[in-house]
């Protein structure tokens, strides 16, 4: 059973047969603990004018993870950034305008290490 960020208090409670204020309590303490860290929203890029997405593995050059680090932060177009391991450092998923857009990206990318580009044709599975 999934519960969206936008499901109501009271809706939730008819699906789990919880008063609206029993399920606004748990999830309070929920939030408290953290285990619910934080809502999100499912943004359509297309609509955004960001018709490219794709995945870049970044291998980091030696002496540049902080450097590439805080700069990589500042980019607007990366959806997701995550430090992995293998062969590359880090795996980012960047939504883009087109080509072009993507080219001046990479460009940028290259300052810090090796990226590996990989386009997104279509999205499998959400569990959102």
């Amino acid at each position: 059973m999934k519960y969206y960020s936008r499901t109501s208090f009271a809706d939730i409670g008819k699906k789990i047969f919880l008063s609206p204020s029993s399920v606004r309590e748990r999830i309070k303490k929920l939030e408290d603990v953290g285990v619910i860290r934080g809502y999100s929203l499912d943004v359509d890029q297309n609509l955004m004018g960001n018709n490219l997405e794709v995945f870049i593995m970044l291998k980091i050059f030696t002496g540049k993870f902080n450097t590439a680090i805080s700069e990589i932060n500042s980019y607007p177009e990366i959806q997701e950034a995550f430090r992995i391991t293998g062969q590359q450092n880090i795996h980012l998923r960047v939504a883009l305008k087109n080509q072009l857009h993507l080219q001046q990206f990479i460009d940028k990318l290259i300052a810090f290490g090796e990226p590996t580009t990989h386009l997104i044709l279509s999205e499998l599975r959400k569990d959102f």
